[in-house]
């Protein structure tokens, strides 16, 4: 009798061998890869609560009144994938109860318009693609790196111009997900100067050169720990008035002890680290380990049946 190897051995091996390539090749080369911030996105936030802000037709401080600020994000695909970054135009607004209703960012109290350009796998800014502002810097703005740890980040704040260190706070839960929650601050910082009658600072001129001041006494952000995607965020903005040299405030331009997203906005941040975050450990882990367990198995059976063979008569 002599021994030869059946199709079904030979098809068991080779299946099992490809298997047990193809593990480290998702874990090692295409995993990494997936880790990319997305060129295609379209996302609205929305953080609301109660301040104060400088009513100009009034020339009063209007206080307890409900503040709305959204953030809508777009990303630039065609100079994206032409320079292989991350461009992202971001409109954000701030509205007071009067301004909202009229749906226009144009009148709302507060427009601005910027264009955030970064390293598809680092976070880190990059300074190319008609950036705004150019100044850019740290490790997050709009997200996190991608693997947060626990660890402080440097976090860019736009009305600061300048980054701002967040402290790794703990572990929470939002609505039975886990994040990794970040918090810092901003002491009072002069960030701009402008125009104003004397009157409005306490100053006996026509005009002066007032100085505008900021401090955020409450910075909190709870963080997507596989994609750095912001779930939670809490502001206590505090922006004011000076005369030139002053030492304390004289005018309220805006103040929130808490701007925060709104529960629909946490819950949409939720849906989409999730979703994003299950197709990482899908090629990073599940399929991985199912494709080495699934290939040790048939390499060890296919590789039995060759060496057990099918026994045919000699000629």
């Amino acid at each position: 009798m002599r021994r030869s190897a059946s199709p079904l051995s030979l098809t068991l091996l080779g299946l099992g061998v490809f298997l047990l390539v193809l593990a480290p090749m998702l874990a090692f080369y295409v995993e990494p890869r997936a880790k990319r911030t997305p060129v295609d996105v379209n996302t609205t936030t929305v953080m609301t609560g109660t301040g104060t802000y400088f009513d100009r037709g009034s020339v009063s401080a209007r206080e307890d009144q409900e503040l709305t600020v959204t953030r809508r994000v777009l990303g630039n695909v065609a100079v994206s994938t032409e320079n292989d970054v991350a461009v992202w135009d971001v409109s954000v607004t701030i509205d007071t109860p009067d301004t909202l209703k009229l749906d226009d960012p144009r009148k709302s109290f507060q427009w601005t318009t910027e264009r955030w350009v970064t390293d598809r796998e680092t976070n880190k800014p990059v300074h190319c693609c008609d950036e705004a502002p150019t100044q850019f810097s740290g490790d997050a703005y709009l997200k996190f790196p991608f693997d947060v740890r626990e660890r402080s980040y440097r976090w860019w704040d736009n009305t600061l111009g300048d980054t701002v260190t967040m402290e790794f706070d703990k572990r929470v839960k939002l609505d039975g997900y886990e994040g990794l929650r970040f918090t810092g601050e901003v002491a009072p910082t002069q960030v701009d100067t402008r125009q104003v009658p004397g009157v409005l600072v306490g100053v006996d001129a026509p005009q002066v050169m007032a100085e505008e001041w900021y401090a955020n006494e409450n910075i909190e952000l709870v963080v997507d720990e596989t994609t750095g995607r912001i779930l939670k965020a809490t502001s206590a903005p505090d922006i004011t008035l000076r005369a030139p040299g002053g030492e304390e405030p004289q005018v309220t331009l805006l103040y929130s002890d808490a701007l925060t997203f709104t529960d629909e906005t946490i819950e949409s941040q939720i849906d989409l680290a999730s979703a994003d975050s299950r197709k990482l450990r899908l090629v990073g882990t599940t399929a991985p380990v199912g494709a080495a367990i699934a290939g040790v198995v048939l390499t060890g059976a296919g590789g039995f049946l060759v060496v057990r063979g099918r026994r045919e008569p000699q000629p």
